[in-house]
C-alpha cells in the first residue's frame, strides 16, 4: 500500500510537472509570436537574454525568502554548461534563419536520437525493443504535422548539427549536475542564470544584428511591445524553472518526447487562434500518430526492462544455496 501511494504521487507529480513545463512553453510561443511577427521585435537572442535576467531576479528572491539553500557548482561545470546552452540558443536561431522549415524541424527531431546515444554511451541505458518503436511513431507523427519543404544548404547543415548536438548535451547535463552535486531545479538555476544572461546579453545584440541586420537600440519600444516582452520574461522564469524540473524527473529523452506534446498544442491552438486553413488530412494524422507514440512510450518506458540503466561492473555469481537466479541482475528502472 505504501509503494502505490509512493507511485501515485509520483505520477501526480510528474504529470504536474510536464503540465507546467508544457503550459509556460506554449504560452510563451504565443506570446512571443505576438511580439516579433506584431510588433517588430525581431531580436530572439537578445530576448533570451532578457529572460535570463529575469530567472536570475527570481532566483535571488528566492533565496532572500528562504526557499533555495546555498549550494556549490565549480566553475569549471558551470563554464562546459553555459557554453552548451548558449550554442543551442544560438544555434536553433541560426538553424531557422538559414534552412528552411521542413529541414529546421527534421533537426528538432533528431534531438531525440542524440540524447538516446548520449544515455547509451553516458550512463549505458539500454531501451526494449517497444520504447524504440514508440519514439520512431512520436518522430513519424511529429514529421508528418511540421515537416512541408526539405531543402539543405551547407552552411544551414552546420548550424543544424551544432543546435542538434549543443541541445541534446545541455539537456544531458542539466540531469548529470543535479544528480552529480544533488543540486535542485532553484540551486542550478540560481547558478546558471546569471552566467547565460550575462553572456547572452553580451553578445546577444550581435547575434541578432547578423540574423536580421537590424541593431536592438533602434528599435521603436511601444507601450505594447514592452507590455509583451515584460509578459514574455515573466513566463520565462516557469519555462526555465520547469524545464530543469521536467529534466531532472525525467531524463533527457523522455523530456524530448514529451516535449513534442507542445509541438501537436501549438499547432492546435493556432488553428483555433488563427484560422483553419492550415488544417488538413495530413496535419491530423500526424497529430493522431504523435499521441498514441507518447502514450506507448509513456507505458513501454514504466514497463520492466523498457528503459533500464545497466551496471558495468562485473556480474556477483550467488552463491547455490541460495534460492533465485544464480546472477544479480544489474538493470536498474531509470
Amino acid at each position: 500500500m505504501t509503494s502505490l501511494k509512493k507511485s501515485d504521487k509520483k505520477a501526480a507529480l510528474d504529470f504536474a510537472a510536464w503540465s507546467f513545463n508544457v503550459t509556460t512553453s506554449v504560452g510563451i510561443i504565443m506570446v512571443n509570436k505576438a511580439l516579433m511577427a506584431t510588433y517588430g521585435f525581431s531580436f530572439a537572442t537578445t530576448l533570451t537574454g532578457l529572460h535570463f535576467v529575469t530567472t536570475t531576479l527570481m532566483t535571488i528572491v528566492f533565496r532572500w525568502l528562504g526557499l533555495s539553500q546555498p549550494s556549490h557548482l565549480p566553475v569549471a561545470d558551470l563554464i562546459k554548461f553555459v557554453i552548451f546552452s548558449n550554442l543551442s540558443i544560438v544555434g536553433m536561431n541560426v538553424s531557422l534563419m538559414w534552412n528552411s522549415v521542413g529541414f529546421y524541424q527534421i533537426a528538432k527531431l533528431c534531438m531525440i536520437p542524440a540524447s538516446c546515444l548520449l544515455e547509451v554511451v553516458f550512463d549505458h541505458v539500454h531501451y526494449s525493443r517497444d520504447t524504440k518503436l514508440s519514439i520512431m511513431v512520436v518522430l513519424i507523427g511529429v514529421a508528418v504535422c511540421t515537416v512541408t519543404d526539405v531543402s539543405v544548404n551547407a552552411r544551414g547543415l552546420i548550424a543544424a548539427v551544432i543546435a542538434v548536438w549543443s541541445t541534446a548535451f545541455q539537456q544531458y547535463y542539466v540531469h548529470f549536475l543535479q544528480k552529480k552535486y544533488a543540486l535542485n531545479s532553484f540551486n542550478l538555476l540560481g547558478h546558471t542564470a546569471p552566467a547565460q544572461a550575462g553572456s547572452l546579453l553580451l553578445v546577444g545584440p550581435f547575434v541578432d544584428y547578423l540574423l536580421t541586420g537590424k541593431r536592438v537600440d533602434h528599435f521603436n519600444l511601444s507601450s505594447l511591445a514592452l507590455f509583451f516582452l515584460t509578459l514574455s520574461c515573466f513566463i520565462a522564469i516557469g519555462v526555465n524553472l520547469s524545464q530543469f524540473i521536467c529534466i531532472g524527473r525525467f531524463s533527457a529523452v523522455s523530456f524530448q518526447v514529451l516535449g513534442h506534446m507542445k509541438t501537436v498544442l501549438v499547432l492546435s491552438l493556432g488553428f483555433l487562434f488563427f484560422g483553419k486553413e492550415g488544417l488538413n488530412l495530413q496535419v491530423v494524422l500526424g497529430m493522431v500518430l504523435a499521441v498514441l507514440g507518447m502514450i506507448w512510450y509513456g507505458n513501454a518506458s514504466a514497463k520492466p526492462g523498457g528503459k533500464e540503466r545497466r551496471s558495468i561492473l562485473p556480474v556477483v555469481v550467488r552463491s547455490p544455496s541460495l534460492k533465485g537466479s544464480s546472477e544479480e541482475t544489474d538493470g536498474a528502472e531509470k
